[in-house]
């Protein structure tokens, strides 16, 4: 049995280990950093601790989030760095089984592929986990 965050990305589901979540957050204002990756869309100062977001949905090569649609912060539970994703929507906390546990469907293709560990089948649709480590390590690929 195993415990994940849920949230959407492009109507898609996906999910981390609720463990690695400190707190959902709505949008805040962000500091941005010249020079970074394109995948890092700014800095948010969380009481203190300052916090990089990273826009999920560049990160997979999804298609860019609507103008009118303002993204929510996961923040990761970290010693170290602080780190936020940034996601359409937050779902629900699942309990998933290790028998439901797939490979990644053949559909995902691109970054994605390379991020996703795997699916779990739920009644109503598939849950894509979240390869956490790989998706916050970025590469030196600078903003335009």
């Amino acid at each position: 049995m195993r415990r994940l965050c849920t949230f959407y990305l492009d109507e898609l589901l996906f999910g981390i280990d609720v463990d690695a979540v400190q707190e959902v957050l709505r949008y805040q204002a962000m500091t941005p950093v010249p020079l970074a990756p394109a995948v890092i869309t700014g800095l948010i100062n969380l009481r203190g601790q300052i916090v990089t977001a990273l826009d999920l949905r560049r990160r997979l090569e999804l298609p860019e989030r609507p103008h009118d649609l303002l993204p929510t912060n996961v923040v990761l539970r970290s010693s170290t760095v602080g780190a936020s994703l940034l996601v359409d929507a937050i779902g629900e906390v699942v309990d998933v089984e290790d028998e439901s546990f797939e490979a990644p469907p053949e559909t995902v293709q691109g970054m994605a592929r390379e991020l996703i560990l795997g699916a779990y089948k739920l009644p109503d649709r598939l849950l894509l986990l979240l390869d956490l480590k790989k998706t916050l390590e970025i590469g030196t690929e600078v903003q335009a």
